[in-house]
């Protein structure tokens, strides 16, 4: 088989290939009718008209903008369109590349010189809904937001200074609440006072009584993760949410320390190993009681050692499943723009074997989406004859840049260490996706030693901040992960960072995995690497 009909974009000697669409037509014109007529006039008076809109004959395009395609180098993902004219603007000055930060925004403030502040209050509370949920997502005034807070759900107050201390509840323990959107909005404003965001979601058991049954606190730099079961999941078998706590109050990826990261994904690894240790007979880890950063590694490597004997075939959950939201939005009209809720959390869970197939008498496979990886992977070796990973790093090392510019960015790499890379991938599909990987044969977090953890760690929380300076405000961060049973050392840990664009809704294109781009990955990358500096500074700040 040739390695090209794979369509992925990973040559086998370590090289990127890719296409340049040079459109050259003619459209038959079979227009029966002219609706010319006048547009309006220009400021000197002179009249403009459609008249360019219906052309007598046909339509000759002698030699349209260039389209570069670049299929994925994992073709499930499908391919990516840059517009080269956009692209070639941009390259220009990559230090441009940039959501522009929302304008301060205060109703209050501007109703001050027309209304007393009592009046302007009450008026917020009378605003249709729709013109409610648009203030509670973009006001910066904390003034604003508590009278929206104060409108959607009762506070008891406490009598010595006013402040809330609690939700009015139900017999149930559920909060009150008027408007569960205008809730959910206000709630996740990161300019709301820490207090009402305590007291409406972040304060154990006021969302549910979804047990926490792991936590994480690091007394010298305030860090303090809950680990919470969420039962009935949309994930079979249940999931977990590392979130921060109610007195870690962590609501941009600024905020974040590299212990908060730390804590999250401690948690991650350390309910993947002890469930799997119940899994394979390794006994479990004392109750009531945190693993040490040893104990984790002790307990992984008697986990890998048992699932490498033949007891990895009974194995009855396979691969993990691992994501990050970060950000959340409302549009006006209701629509949720991000899954995220309050706080920055990680979901995990681990995915099972098999599962019983309706109607049959023998289980079947269960989806993950790791396993599109390894797929790609065993058809890549027989058709190349070369594992993909070692011919995807290569190339991303080797990078030569996509317009052939001979003294514009090259690198693909924003940072790497000894384990791990953070890159633009060639073919990005989030118009500012960022990979992970790692550069060893690891292919999931069992196979990863302590070292490799705290690389993943650190270079984790190093893509949403340069992100999140760049001006994205919704990131979801998804993990690829080999099958824990699985021999094969091709494949490897892979995490992408998808920020949602504002231009970007995920329409037609992006539904038949067309990815539409504006730029050249390379200078996005020399992009990125320009808030490397002050970011690493203060992550070697924190250590110390």
């Amino acid at each position: 088989m040739d390695w090209k009909r794979l369509r992925t974009c990973v040559a086998p000697e370590g090289a990127f290939v890719f296409g340049v669409h040079r459109p050259r037509y003619r459209v038959a014109n079979l227009r029966e009718e002219d609706h010319v007529g006048r547009l309006g006039k220009t400021a000197d008076g002179k009249g403009i008209d459609n008249r360019a809109n219906f052309p007598a004959g046909d339509v000759e395009e002698p030699g349209a903008a260039p389209v570069i395609e670049i299929a994925n180098p994992l073709p499930f993902r499908g391919a990516t369109f840059i517009l080269q004219r956009s692209a070639d603007r941009i390259a220009r000055a990559p230090s441009k590349i940039a959501i522009p930060a929302p304008e301060p925004v205060s109703f209050l403030n501007t109703l001050e010189n027309v209304l007393p502040a009592s009046k302007a209050a009450e008026l917020i509370g009378r605003l249709p809904g729709p013109l409610k949920l648009a203030l509670a997502v973009s006001s910066t005034d904390p003034k604003d937001l508590v009278v929206l807070a104060r409108d959607c759900c009762t506070f008891i107050d406490d009598p010595a200074d006013g402040r809330p201390s609690g939700l009015l509840l139900s017999e149930q323990g559920r909060p009150q609440i008027a408007d569960g959107l205008l809730f959910e909005a206000v709630a996740n404003n990161p300019h709301l006072p820490d207090v009402y965001k305590e007291v409406m979601v972040l304060r154990p058991g006021v969302q549910g009584n979804s047990e926490i049954v792991g936590d994480w606190k690091d007394a010298g730099s305030g860090s303090h993760v809950f680990e919470y079961l969420r039962r009935n999941s949309y994930i079979p078998w249940g999931h977990y949410a590392a979130n921060m706590a109610h007195d870690a109050v962590r609501y941009r990826a600024a905020d974040l320390k590299v212990e908060d990261v730390a804590g999250m994904r401690h948690l991650y690894y350390q309910r993947t190993f002890c469930r799997l240790a119940e899994a394979v007979g390794v006994s479990s880890p004392e109750r009531r009681k945190r693993l040490s950063t040893d104990e984790l590694e002790n307990l992984r490597l008697r986990i890998l050692h048992r699932v490498t004997e033949k007891e990895a075939k009974t194995l009855p959950f396979s691969t993990t499943l691992w994501g990050w939201n970060f950000g959340f939005d409302y549009a006006p009209s209701g629509y949720r723009l991000h899954a995220s809720h309050q706080q920055v959390h990680q979901q995990f869970a681990l995915v099972p074997a098999l599962t019983e197939v309706h109607g049959e008498p023998r289980p079947g496979p269960v989806y993950a989406c790791g396993d599109q990886v390894a797929d790609f992977c065993r058809r890549y070796r027989k058709a190349a004859g070369r594992p993909f990973f070692n011919a995807y790093l290569e190339a991303i090392q080797r990078n030569r840049r996509t317009d052939g510019h001979p003294t514009r960015p090259q690198r693909l790499v924003v940072f790497e260490d000894d384990h791990c890379a953070l890159f633009v991938p060639k073919a990005q599909t989030s118009q500012w996706e960022l990979q992970l990987v790692a550069k060893r044969k690891i292919g999931n977090v069992l196979e990863a030693d302590t070292a490799a953890r705290k690389s993943l760690d650190r270079l984790m929380l190093l893509a949403v901040q340069i992100l999140e300076q760049m001006g994205a405000r919704m990131i979801t961060a998804i993990e690829f992960s080999k099958r824990f049973e699985e021999p094969d050392t091709d494949q490897r840990l892979l995490y992408a960072f998808l920020p949602r664009m504002p231009e970007s809704p995920g329409a037609f294109s992006e539904a038949q995995l067309r990815w539409i781009n504006g730029h050249y990955p390379e200078d996005f990358a020399a992009a990125c690497r320009l808030h490397l500096e002050p970011i690493l500074r203060k992550m070697e700040e924190e250590v110390r």
